[in-house]
């Protein structure tokens, strides 16, 4: 199985942007917004260091 560097990163922020923008009808709306932050920058350095190693292989 051949998992490129920075798509489970990118897959993980993903996830926890979206809980994050779900649970800001229940939760504290600045606790909420923390999450779905902490989410995109996983999302930017996940999708940095994919595009960075993409060209590695060639």
């Amino acid at each position: 199985m051949n998992i490129k560097e920075g798509s489970i990163p990118t897959a993980l922020g993903a996830v926890v942007t979206t809980a994050g923008l779900i649970s800001r009808q229940k939760a504290k709306k600045s606790l909420a917004w923390g999450v779905v932050g902490f989410g995109l920058a996983h999302i930017v350095l996940g999708s940095i260091d994919y595009f960075q190693h993409k060209n590695d292989n060639l």
